[in-house]
């Protein structure tokens, strides 16, 4: 039987994000349990440190303390070869047809946890973050924004484009977001002043996490890409619009982006996605071989953005999905190293907002609103063109295709006044 078509004797709820054929990984604890790594299964959370001092991984991982860290780093290093058998290993004993843990009554009553008692931490320790602009839809309205005429840049059909965000602020989802305090100046202000950020944005993103290293010099081709990539996250950048504008020119993001991004806990393997494999949108630009790709380079996720304000008003503000990405993340991996860069197991890369090409498919307040232009309107009396203190934004992701639905969970962070 196909992966695709195995049922599992825990008790799956229909629409859960997360079924036999998922099974994302994370690092969880619980008032009992210090951080390990767990896989989750509907709404529960396989203690994979209890399956693996129980001997379930006999003969395919021979230190099973890599389940105890309180990262996924030590795990994931182990290499596709070692972590697609141990993904194997908990397929064949969730299924409805093996009895083996399925009969096991008390190692059934320590392995399984309830996610409702858990608390999620940051699936990996991120050396290294690098942030991509690979959605021409967004970086064509972006542009319009500044440049009506010439929305892109001349590198951008060349090159993914991309720069080195700040790691140390990736937040796991619902981490609070402080406001961010700068410097701020409009066009028809002699001076810069400073303040707390008064266009505080939001950017839909998908991000990816390697799991094998390389030596500094050493590239990875497209072709190869996805021996590194581990899997797949929800990412949320948060962006201060107005603080962004004044310090991007000469080199680009940096107080603007840097105070926090929000990750969702649960780290999706790319072997659970291989069935929402699609064609990549066609490509207008000779590209120079070392980004030419063969086969279907993108992925099929369906994205959605919720808006909650402090009263409780909640909408869905943007759908949007990653195959309209322009550049895919085994080209994004490809031109990161074409230089020699040398990357390190957990380094974190996002796609940069991912917009599509209708008005309800925008990935950021800063295209929904024009650049603040117009308002945008949740219910009678609620409008907003920027995030206010309170506000929680929520994503969402998920594939699905033949009743099989691969989620991402969500990934939800709420915006606290700046410092004082």
């Amino acid at each position: 039987m196909s992966n695709t078509a195995k049922t599992t004797w825990v008790s799956v709820k229909p629409g859960s994000d997360f079924p036999i054929q998922n099974l994302p990984y994370g690092i969880f604890k619980t008032a009992s349990h210090s951080p390990r790594a767990g896989v989750a299964i509907g709404d529960f959370i396989l203690d994979l440190a209890v399956l693996g001092a129980a001997g379930k991984f006999s003969g395919i991982v021979q230190d099973v303390s890599v389940f105890s860290k309180p990262t996924l780093n030590s795990f994931i290093a182990l290499g596709k070869p070692v972590t697609n058998k141990i993904r194997n290993r908990i397929i064949e004993l969730l299924s409805e047809e093996n009895t083996e843990l399925q009969n096991d009554i008390a190692l059934r009553e320590q392995v399984f946890v309830n996610q409702s008692d858990a608390t999620m931490l940051l699936p990996v320790q991120i050396p290294n973050y690098t942030d991509f602009y690979s959605s021409i839809e967004h970086a064509t309205n972006v542009g319009k924004l500044f440049r009506p005429d010439n929305p892109l840049m001349p590198n951008w059909k060349h090159l993914p484009v991309g720069y080195h965000g700040r790691a140390s602020s990736i937040v796991v989802s619902g981490t609070p977001i402080r406001r961010p305090k700068g410097q701020t100046k409009t066009d028809d202000m002699p001076m810069p002043v400073f303040g707390a950020s008064k266009a505080l944005d939001i950017e839909l993103e998908m991000a990816f996490v390697v799991g094998k290293e390389t030596d500094m010099g050493e590239s990875v081709s497209t072709a190869s890409a996805e021996d590194y990539i581990f899997g797949m996250l929800l990412f949320n950048d948060w962006s201060a619009r107005d603080i962004q504008r004044w310090e991007y020119v000469p080199l680009g993001p940096f107080l603007g982006k840097n105070f926090g991004s929000s990750v969702s806990p649960w780290l999706v393997p790319l072997e659970a996605l291989k069935n929402f494999r699609v064609e990549a949108p066609k490509k207008d630009t000779e590209i120079l071989p070392y980004l030419q790709q063969s086969g279907l380079a993108n992925f099929d996720i369906q994205l959605e953005v919720e808006l909650t304000t402090p009263s409780g008003e909640s909408a869905v503000i943007s759908k949007s999905n990653t195959k309209y990405l322009y550049w895919s993340i085994a080209q994004q991996l490809a031109h990161h190293t074409v230089n020699g860069c040398n990357i390190q197991v957990g380094d974190m890369y996002a796609s940069g907002t991912i917009s599509g090409p209708t008005p309800d498919s925008l990935g950021s307040l800063l295209e929904i609103t024009e650049g603040g232009k117009k308002a945008l309107y949740l219910a009678e009396g609620i409008e907003r063109k920027y995030l206010q203190d309170g506000d929680t934004i929520t994503l969402r992701a998920f594939a699905e295709k033949d009743g099989v639905r691969i989620g991402f969970g969500s990934c939800v962070g709420t915006i606290l006044p700046a410092h004082s």
